[in-house]
């Protein structure tokens, strides 16, 4: 099937065509150099100052012809700067035709040009550079969305005409940060949250590593994996849905600390909370239990937040949550008591499944002990967590990798910090005694054998490593695409997803 093109793709490969037959290359090989951005060439500007010659590229955003002399907007990776472009200035004797042909006929909002010039003040008041030479850089063939904006009563700039639509923004995510304020330093603030923990870290001595992909068994997580093939050895294998079991591997060879930023898969539903790829970071110190790593974690999160918005007071929605250590910490049990009445502790199964029903909380066969309380916590407590606050020892069935409470052996040393309503992180004293781990996969065994596609296969290589021998550990676990959502005040984790999963779309 041909390509359907709409009038102004036609006339953009006209003037494609137009700008080669006067001898301009419109995607050009040679290397444009670039002296200066946007930003900081109006951070540095001074009336007073010696005239500063520089050499600026990007995408044209705007254009206001006038004659022999006219105005444009070009967009750099910093943001946007004006350029004057005069006929005089630009038009040269082996291009007299570059203001009144190229620049005004050929040239369209979208393309890349290069200018060399020098910066000055508009008699509006407007730091501008003065163009004496333009150099076409690339030719876009599309018609950009362009977005408007307006000023309202309060100064506040608010867009009209926009690309707004989620679907279209996600799909064309190239688009979505040309033409979107503040898209990019989303991804920006992003990039800084990964860099200031990985700095953290790596002060404190820790060493990051990498770990296996595709796994010969998915564990570390109770989670549906994605399966796939591998021809040369005729397996199957699994994408990963956790890096845990590698990392411990580790410290069991005798690292001290490590700790990977870990893009992970499961084959389970999306929705504004989840996607079926994501990024988790997980970190494993050894000689330490859960108590050092809630001390670590609000010490680590508090220096994060504090880099990356300039104070620990986060704006979410319409809540302010506060990142100033310590955060609050109440045990599992005693919150499910306090949000439903219900003291779960030394309740069998059965007993459990009827206070559930009794909470009206969907429940089945399939579901054991520790499905079933975390069930009633989902619905009945998590919501009610908007500020930091570390949930604790979880009963033991929940928790197949963690080791059992030093004072109650019902329970483990685990915790989770809940956010807004949400787990953002997740850790353990980890389970290191080879023979209680084994009996707690074997669980796992009958759960998976009695219908919960979730629980966790036996890992007999780990087992195996345990049985040489790991010393006392803590690990821990977050969420990075929601730590990012609540760091940017995203509602959607497709927003701080630069591609998101969406259904293929049919471009035939």
């Amino acid at each position: 099937m041909s390509e359907q093109l709409s009038e102004q793709e036609i006339l953009r490969r006209q003037s494609l065509e137009a700008l080669r037959a006067a001898g301009i290359e419109p995607y050009p090989a040679a290397e444009y150099p670039v002296t200066g951005l946007s930003a900081e060439i109006k951070a540095n500007f001074s009336d007073d100052a010696p005239r500063r010659e520089v050499s600026i590229a990007g995408r044209i955003m705007m254009r206001r012809i006038m004659g022999k002399a006219s105005f444009m907007e070009l967009q750099d990776s910093e943001g946007r700067i004006q350029v004057y472009v005069s006929r005089d200035d630009i038009a040269t004797p082996e291009q007299p035709e570059m203001y009144n042909t190229v620049f005004k006929k050929l040239l369209d909002i979208g393309d890349f040009v290069g200018i060399k010039g020098y910066v000055f003040r508009t008699q509006m008041g407007e730091i501008s550079v003065h163009a004496q030479e333009l150099t076409v850089l690339s030719k876009s063939l599309r018609p950009l969305p362009i977005v408007k904006y307006k000023t309202d009563e309060e100064g506040n700039k608010i867009a009209y005409d926009a690309f707004e639509d989620p679907e279209q923004r996600y799909r064309q995510r190239y688009v979505d940060l040309v033409v979107n304020e503040g898209v990019k330093d989303v991804f920006v603030k992003r990039t800084k949250i990964f860099n200031t923990m990985r700095n953290f870290f790596n002060e404190h001595g820790y060493i990051e590593v990498d770990t296996p992909v595709l796994q010969s068994i998915p564990g570390g997580a109770a989670a549906r994996p994605f399966i796939t093939h591998h021809n040369a050895l005729d397996i199957d294998l699994y994408l990963r849905i956790a890096n845990e079991l590698y990392l411990k591997r580790l410290i069991v060879g005798g690292f001290e600390g490590v700790y990977e930023f870990s893009r992970n898969f499961r084959n389970e539903g999306m929705d504004r909370t989840h996607n079926p790829e994501f990024t988790a970071m997980e970190i494993y110190v050894s000689y330490k239990d859960y108590n050092w790593m809630m001390n670590f974690t609000e010490e680590m999160l508090e220096r994060v937040v504090l880099e990356v918005n300039g104070t620990t007071e986060v704006p979410v929605g319409d809540k302010i949550i506060s990142f100033k250590r310590p955060f609050k910490r109440i045990t599992m049990l005693d919150s499910i008591k306090e949000f439903t009445g219900f003291d779960l502790a030394g309740k069998s199964e059965e007993e459990i499944r009827g206070i559930a029903q009794k909470l009206h909380i969907e429940v089945d066969n399939t579901m054991g002990k520790g499905k079933l309380i975390d069930e009633i916590f989902s619905e009945k407590c998590e919501g009610n967590y908007i500020q930091p606050t570390f949930i604790t020892d979880y009963p033991i069935e929940m928790s197949p990798l963690c080791k059992r409470h030093r004072l109650n052996p019902e329970l483990t040393e685990r915790f989770e910090l809940m956010v807004n309503g949400k787990e953002l992180a997740n850790a353990y004293s980890e389970l290191n005694d080879p023979i209680d781990q084994r009996a707690r996969f074997e669980e796992q065994l009958r759960l998976l054998e009695k219908g919960d596609d979730e629980a966790m296969y036996i890992d007999q290589d780990f087992l195996r490593a345990l049985e040489y021998g790991m010393p006392p550990t803590s690990g821990m676990g977050i969420g990075m695409d929601r730590l990012a959502m609540l760091l940017t005040n995203r509602q959607a984790i497709q927003e701080v997803l630069l591609f998101p999963q969406m259904r293929p779309e049919n471009l035939a």
